[in-house]
């Protein structure tokens, strides 16, 4: 099964996706419980990568709905699928090939992560269709290694992908799950299918969930519609989805157990951060603008001291929000939930007999619930809306929630949900208040509260017991004049020195050279700026501690005005003093008429960077939002171009070079 390691198990970009809840290791019934009659499209296999959990929440809606169309769907979860022996034992399952075809019908929903890459949950078998396909791997998935190309004869796919256009490699986890499916001989269904989340990513998987995927395999694989007939009535009539576990209140003093000691196999994959994440206190928190400003960025360090894995500098740490109180005691006012009760989770009655994973510590009191494991403050899906609406009482708030969750409703739900930061407990609570449920049926549709990485901004041989974080608060008003703050840094801003968060580590993409003496060129602005200071003290410890020579180091940093926003400006200049940041280029964004950010300094410094880069073997790191990122680089394709004689589609393969070999590292967010 798949082991717990340095928080290598979930997912994010903040706020790009959701968790969302459910047993998906299996499907409802195994193929021997009921007839073919009664699925006349046979079985279909469901294959998600996900980060944060939209693809798999995705995937949970076409096992929903696969009955009433007359198919049988497992839904399995990609960590699964490890070695070639577990595509031959698990996708190619003898119960799951379709008795007509001997064949088997896949369907993958998976996500680009970050830089074109894939999920973590995926990386696996990403390797494996890389192996198969020749390419080399550093993968450590026990594949034979062994190129051949009709490892996937057997099988008929489909794929839908998720990305976000404002990353440069949009979607290509999807593209390349596509192509190489096809290149090692599986049969294509049709053809790819594209979400945007910069965009409408839930609209565009339910247009082709509805007009693509249901009719396309309806149409190859059902003989004769009329036998889904009996289903679709049946899925008609239901108004209410199939409860995903049953709950059983015990007594308070049952609630004490260690997360730690769950046994893993008892864990839902996607949900392995809840039992994985360590209890850690804040040591420093301190404002790093001005309060002339009107914003706020906490400087924050946490002891890690007890922390099994170490982290490496400029790491990601993973930080699990927790709810106010507040609005915990809206949920549970509004719903009638009491929180000082305590419960149990086991597999829905219905399916009593199926292997059960917990997606959440259990037990657990209804307000640790609530505030450790519930997303109640981020906007909800349109189909999380379409759910809610099954509980009210009320008519018109009924009619209300329906609309905003269908497509005809898309602008009242950008205007009601999104743009007013209203999450599930505003709409319980406020918006549709004869909402009546019960915690069985609240368990079985909440989302999942997801961690929210940040670049550490600290050595981990300066510090190796603290991890230092550069949070900027995310806040607004909400449409009835109240105050919001962002899930994460909302609990962040929250806590005072000696409080506790819930923490882990994830690798990051930030590594110096090994070859001290190369330079390297930093491009941070504004909170980008973590990942520079982190890999500055690393130099620094390298120069003074370890008395290596070091290569020099270059750093353009951007920011609003030097007397609002200028981060670390002291250390900065600490930096130069001590000969360890070379050339410090700040641009001013607003301290004259004309806006300057990093990307007109890196131009003016076009040569100098080039020669950098080119002939003295610079690394080059950027961090920061998605649209300085494509900045810089096309200000960096133009130097090519200008001073190494680089024409368009050459500097870009240059780049994709240094990129593979670790030289040049972006870590975007949009």
């Amino acid at each position: 099964k798949a082991k717990l390691t340095n928080g290598k198990t979930v997912d994010t970009i903040p706020g790009s996706e959701q968790s969302v809840p459910g047993a998906t290791e299996s499907c409802e019934n195994s193929l021997d419980d009921e007839s073919f009659d009664d699925f006349p499209g046979g079985p279909l296999t469901v294959l998600y990568g996900s980060q944060t959990g939209t693809s798999e929440a995705f995937s949970n809606q076409i096992q929903e709905q696969g009955h009433e169309h007359g198919f049988k769907v497992r839904l399995i979860d990609l960590e699964d699928i490890e070695t070639d022996d577990h595509v031959r034992d698990i996708i190619y399952s003898p119960e799951y090939l379709d008795p007509k075809t001997n064949r088997v019908k896949v369907v993958f929903i998976v996500s680009t992560y970050g830089e074109g890459e894939p999920t973590d949950n995926a990386l696996n078998f990403f390797n494996i269709l890389k192996s198969k396909l020749g390419i080399a791997t550093d993968g450590p998935c026990g594949m034979d290694g062994v190129a051949d190309s009709s490892f996937f004869e057997k099988m008929d796919y489909m794929v839908f992908g998720l990305g976000n256009k404002q990353y440069e490699h949009f979607n290509l986890v999807g593209k390349f799950f596509d192509s190489a499916l096809e290149q090692l001989s599986a049969k294509r269904i049709v053809e790819l299918g594209i979400g945007d989340d910069d965009d409408d990513l839930e609209g565009d998987y339910e247009s082709w969930k509805s007009d693509v995927l249901w009719p396309t395999l309806k149409a190859k694989f059902v003989d004769n519609d009329s036998g889904t007939e009996k289903c679709i009535a049946e899925a008609t009539r239901a108004s209410k989805p199939n409860l995903q576990y049953s709950l059983k209140y015990v007594p308070v003093g049952n609630t004490s157990s260690s997360t730690n000691e769950t046994d893993l196999d008892l864990i839902q994959n996607s949900s392995k951060f809840y039992f994985n994440s360590a209890n850690c206190p804040i040591t420093v928190s301190r404002e790093l603008r001005s309060s002339a400003d009107g914003g706020s960025t906490l400087h924050m360090e946490i002891d890690v001291s007890k922390v099994e894995n170490r982290y490496h500098t400029a790491d990601n740490l993973a930080i699990l929000p927790v709810n106010s109180s507040k609005v915990v005691e809206s949920v549970a006012t509004a719903l009638g939930f009491d929180l000082d009760a305590a419960f149990v989770l086991d597999a829905p009655l219905s399916d009593s007999d199926k292997k059960f994973q917990l997606p959440f510590p259990s037990p657990c009191t209804v307000a640790d619930y609530l505030g450790k494991y519930c997303d109640l403050v981020s906007p909800p899906r349109r189909s999380e809306i379409k759910i809610l609406s099954n509980y009210t009482t009320d008519p018109v708030e009924r009619s209300n929630l329906e609309f905003m969750a269908s497509k005809e409703g898309k602008e009242e739900y950008d205007s009601q949900i999104i743009s007013s930061y209203n999450g599930i407990a505003k709409i319980v609570s406020e918006l549709a208040t004869s909402i009546n449920m019960s915690l069985e049926e609240f368990v079985s549709m909440c989302p999942r509260l997801q961690p929210r990485y940040y670049t550490i901004s600290s050595s981990s041989s300066m510090y190796p017991n603290s991890v230092h974080v550069t949070a900027s608060i995310t806040a607004g008003k909400q449409t009835d004049g109240s105050d919001y703050k962002g899930v994460c840094t909302g609990h962040l801003s929250s806590l005072a020195v000696g409080d506790i968060c819930r923490v882990f580590v994830r690798n990051s993409s930030f590594r110096l050279p090994s070859d001290t003496s190369k330079p390297v060129i930093m491009i941070g602005p504004g909170t980008g700026i973590a990942p520079m200071r982190a890999l500055l003290q690393e130099r620094s410890y390298q120069k003074l501690v370890e008395k290596e020579s070091i290569g020099r180091n270059v750093l353009y940093y951007g920011c609003k005005a030097r007397h609002l926003d200028y981060l670390y400006e002291s250390e900065l200049d600490a930096f130069q003093k001590d000969g360890i940041l070379d050339e410090l280029h700040v641009a001013f964004s607003r301290e004259q008429e004309e806006k300057v950010y990093v990307q007109h300094l890196l131009e003016n410094n076009g040569c100098d960077t080039w020669n950098l880069i080119d002939k003295n073997g610079a690394s080059v790191f950027v961090c920061g939002g998605t649209r300085m990122g494509h900045d810089v680089v096309k200000c960096l394709s133009k130097i090519a171009s200008e001073f190494g004689g680089l024409g368009e589609d050459d500097a870009k393969s240059y780049f994709d070079k240094l990129h593979k070999e670790g030289r040049f590292v972006q870590e975007l967010w949009s």
